[in-house]
């Protein structure tokens, strides 16, 4: 008796099922070919983060992304940076991270280039793909400074200079006296206190607050280890027009005196006294495009910085210095007793410098870190007025004075350079300070460092004959390259136009 065959078995012979098997078949050829031989596929850079970007001092690594795994020797051995940067080369899976050794020169247009390196799993006898060859281009921000100018329609008002296009604008209205002013860290914009010229009084306690834009546009690279994040600088907006003014903090109950802006550009903080109660004065923090808030601090203060991290103001107070949280009637983080006031920090905020006021009436300038106890890096019988870490935080730039002996109080100031490192390992301060420029005796100087390190700007003044005050007959700016270099001979070179009070631009 025949059987009839099970349905089943018909299913397996039908025609669909044939052709699926004799599919299956030659993809498993051909994925045993690709798995013996490897991809032959030539490897590529996915991303190069600082494509078509303007970096900044803060800028300090980029990153490159490959399709796969790359051998690291061939890609390092064949990495170019056209001109050169000295750098540190990391990896994390298909990420190459190039961390500058310092920053890059500003006003200089860079060029990266890849070719030649192989991926990382091919075996050594086969025929490994080369990466596609990559170049990619990024350059630095303009080399620009801002000042007071000094004569004719310039007296008093706010002047950019951007030395890579040789560029000079008049940022502010002629009815506005400027007195002090602060960039923003993105360079578009400029914070500055003025006195309104029709005003009956013209005194420094009559200053508003305002923001001028400089017209500069930068298109920042995002920070790394912030993808998620938004970019903080972008250039997809037109860029806006120099010379526009914004009123930021009236003056109508208050009086505004000293005020300082964070790092990142989102907090100003304000000294102001109430007009009818002299008593209620202090710091007032205002916050993004915010109203003035009253931080309510319960001792009266001083000079104050706020600290590169944007969240704390270092404000001298009593006999010491007090570290206090923007945050209305907080209680201070700490209180350094010894110091009389800061000067500088250092932009990670690892280290900042002091000045402590000894009781043999000489001053003394330390240097104040998170890792250890505060170090004294330099004594004098004169003054300490400014200091100012450089780029790498190996080098403090400071104007000091010399006392010169004689009957008469008399004052010598000069520039100079403090070797950090030097400093750190124990040197003195004989060892560790390197005198730069002679100043002329004059009662004030301002000085600037770059944000690359490469030169520092400063002023001198000339008072008018016979005046009382701060009233200014003219001034001129002068630049001074900087090297790490120690024994090499600088030289200032004056600069075509006059002004005071320089800053540069982030």
């Amino acid at each position: 008796m025949m059987q009839t065959p099970s349905a089943p078995r018909k299913q397996f012979f039908q025609p669909l099922d044939r052709a699926a098997l004799g599919l299956t078949a030659v993809l498993a050829v051909l994925i045993g070919i690709l798995l013996i031989n490897g991809d032959r596929s030539a490897p590529q850079i996915r991303e190069f983060t600082w494509q078509d970007k303007q970096i900044g001092a803060g800028d300090k690594a980029f990153v490159l992304t490959f399709s796969r795994p790359m051998d690291h020797a061939s890609v390092e051995q064949n990495l170019r940076i056209n001109p050169s940067l000295p750098g540190k080369v990391s990896w994390a899976g298909r990420r190459l991270a190039y961390t500058l050794n310092q920053p890059a020169p500003y006003g200089t247009n860079y060029q990266v280039s890849l070719q030649d390196a192989r991926d990382r799993f091919t075996p050594e006898g086969a025929n490994r793909a080369t990466l596609q060859s990559f170049v990619g281009n990024f350059r630095t921000r303009d080399r620009a400074f801002a000042y007071i100018g000094v004569e004719g329609d310039e007296a008093e008002r706010l002047i950019l200079y951007n030395m890579t296009r040789e560029e000079k604008k008049v940022l502010t209205p002629p009815s506005l006296m400027v007195m002090d002013f602060k960039p923003y860290p993105n360079s578009d914009r400029i914070l500055f206190s003025a006195v309104e010229k029709t005003s009956q009084s013209q005194s420094l306690i009559e200053q508003k607050l305002y923001t001028v834009t400089t017209g500069l546009q930068v298109d920042a690279p995002q920070p790394l280890g912030d993808e998620q994040g938004l970019q903080l600088f972008s250039a997809e907006a037109p860029a806006t027009p120099s010379g526009q003014v914004t009123e930021i903090l009236d003056n109508r109950n208050y009086q505004n005196l000293k005020f300082d802006l964070s790092a990142n550009g989102d907090v100003i903080v304000v000294q102001r006294i109430n007009r009818a109660d002299p008593n209620d004065s202090g710091p007032w923090v205002i916050r993004g495009s915010g109203k003035a808030e009253s931080l309510d601090n319960k001792q009266p203060g001083g000079d104050f910085l706020i600290t590169p991290d944007s969240t704390s103001l270092a404000i001298a107070q009593g006999q010491g210095l007090a570290i206090l949280p923007l945050q209305p009637q907080a209680d201070p983080l700490d209180f350094l007793p010894k110091f009389g006031n800061v000067l500088s920090f250092a932009n990670d905020g690892t280290a900042a410098a002091m000045v402590k006021f000894n009781t043999d009436y000489t001053r003394s300038l330390f240097l104040v870190t998170n890792q250890g106890d505060p170090k004294e890096i330099f004594k004098t019988t004169g003054s300490i007025q400014a200091a100012q870490f450089d780029s790498t935080q190996q080098i403090l730039y400071c104007l000091l004075t010399n006392l010169i002996p004689g009957k008469t109080y008399q004052e010598q100031p000069y520039l100079a350079a403090i070797d950090l490192k030097g400093a750190i390992k124990g040197g003195k301060p004989e060892q560790t300070l390197h005198p730069l420029v002679l100043l002329p005796n004059q009662r004030d100087i301002q000085m600037t460092v770059a944000p690359d390190g490469s030169s520092l700007l400063f002023d001198q003044t000339q008072p008018t004959e016979g005046a009382s005050g701060s009233a200014i007959a003219t001034s001129r700016l002068w630049l001074l390259p900087l090297s790490s270099d120690f024994n090499a001979k600088l030289q200032p070179e004056t600069l075509p136009f006059s002004g005071f009070y320089p800053r540069w631009l982030p």
